[in-house]
């Protein structure tokens, strides 16, 4: 069994006792969230939303906060002596999927 919900404009699959690597959110490592916006939820009989599945909801609990690998970023102008190099590491929050509510 499993739902496909959407968290902070993107979609995940979740099932129960998995790790979601989500874009950060600011809520405290331990906290436990509820996410009701489930676009598909499968099971017995697999539910479409129009757009969202009413009724149900999927349970995390968020684990810690996490940096991804680090891009670098660089800029180049030819023949005009221009080069910038800068990193980014995007910063993600893990959530453990505890309960798929509405299945």
């Amino acid at each position: 069994m499993y739902a496909v919900v959407e968290i902070n404009g993107k979609q995940y699959r979740a099932e129960k006792g998995r790790k979601l690597k989500v874009d950060r959110m600011d809520i405290q490592p331990g906290e436990s969230v509820v996410f009701d916006r489930v676009v598909l939820l499968s099971g017995e009989k697999t539910e479409v939303g129009n757009p969202y599945v009413q009724g149900a909801a999927v349970k995390a609990t968020v684990n810690e906060e996490v940096k991804g690998d680090k891009i670098v970023v660089f800029k180049y102008i030819p023949k005009k002596d221009y080069r910038r190099t800068h990193g980014h590491r995007q910063r993600y929050t893990v959530l453990t999927v505890e309960d798929i509510i509405g299945a």
